[in-house]
């Protein structure tokens, strides 16, 4: 049984809908169960297993399920500018929650999977980012979730982190979502253009989550292994290398071909320095997918043919 944590999050949903889809067991927390504190995961944990303990199964989702052999923890500190005067807020939630529910995940036999961002790198290179290469996070952010990583490393290790960026999806508030109401509503928009990286749909991302869990425990099942893959640090998003004014003007051309848009708007480039933030950008932020490639034989979608499936999808609709 998977324990999802964050499930009411942009990712959380897709994930969530997902393991329903493919028939695997899961109960979802949020807000009701409070990461920063330990004693909290504790007793959700427990309470799990004293169920389990007397009947051999839990209820959840209205169904008979397992014990709990997966987390998956979906909650974060994702406001990146706010972060930078909000320090301590960030750090509970993206280095101390990190840490709680691994040593949980360590006391309840599970596997984890945690997810982390490009911003533990500060965007100097050139060159895809690899798993191995070092983090030099520019803000507080960044930092927090690299701190974040090394806790869980820490803490166990039967753990999968997915690095992973610039992250879309059916449900909340994100970029594509935000420019096809800006599209609509203004004659002229301006976006970065010397920042560059790989958009991700949520979609695909939770895809891969499930063939972890599935190539995994079939392996296990069949061959008696802890796992086909490897643990450790991974990365995923899309495929490709653009700039934020790349996909604004992508998101443009899907959006008038699906009547998403209907207004006329033109899509000028600008410099980071034209808008600056709180918090500084990493101006190079692809990464390398290779090692995620080779440990799940999976083909990742260009960036631009899941915008197009996103944006054209009945699922599309902005609250």
């Amino acid at each position: 049984m998977v324990w999802l944590i964050g499930c009411n999050g942009m990712l959380g949903k897709e994930i969530s809908k997902q393991l329903a889809e493919n028939n695997i067991p899961w109960i979802g927390t949020d807000t009701d169960v409070d990461i920063t504190d330990a004693e909290s995961l504790d007793n959700f944990a427990q309470s799990h297993d004293s169920a389990t303990n007397r009947t051999g199964n839990a209820v959840a989702n209205g169904k008979i399920q397992g014990k709990i052999s997966w987390i998956i923890n979906c909650a974060a500190y994702t406001a990146v500018d706010k972060a930078e005067e909000d320090a301590e807020k960030a750090k509970k939630l993206n280095e101390q929650g990190p840490r709680n529910i691994a040593r949980t995940a360590r006391h309840v036999g599970a596997k984890l999977i945690h997810f982390s961002t490009d911003y533990v790198f500060d965007g100097s290179g050139s060159e895809p980012y690899t798993e191995d290469m070092e983090k030099k996070p520019l803000g507080v952010y960044g930092e927090t979730k690299s701190l974040g990583e090394d806790a869980v490393q820490k803490e166990m290790t039967q753990y999968y982190i997915l690095r992973t960026a610039w992250l879309y999806g059916f449900e909340g508030k994100n970029f594509v979502y935000t420019m096809t109401k800006l599209m609509n509503s203004k004659s002229e928009l301006s976006v970065v253009n010397d920042q560059k990286g790989t958009p991700t749909n949520a979609f695909d991302l939770a895809n891969v989550v499930i063939k972890i869990i599935q190539t995994s425990d079939n392996a296990h099942h069949l061959f008696g292994k802890n796992s086909a893959i490897p643990y450790g640090i991974y990365q995923y998003t899309n495929l490709g290398e653009i700039t934020w004014f790349d996909f604004a003007k992508k998101i443009f051309e899907f959006g008038k071909k699906y009547g998403r848009i209907e207004a006329n708007c033109q899509i000028l480039p600008c410099s980071t320095e034209d808008y600056p933030t709180p918090a500084k950008r990493p101006a190079y932020s692809v990464l390398s997918k290779e090692k995620i490639q080779k440990a799940l034989k999976v083909k990742i979608p260009n960036w631009d043919d899941s915008l197009e499936k996103f944006i054209k999808s009945n699922r599309f609709s902005i609250k």
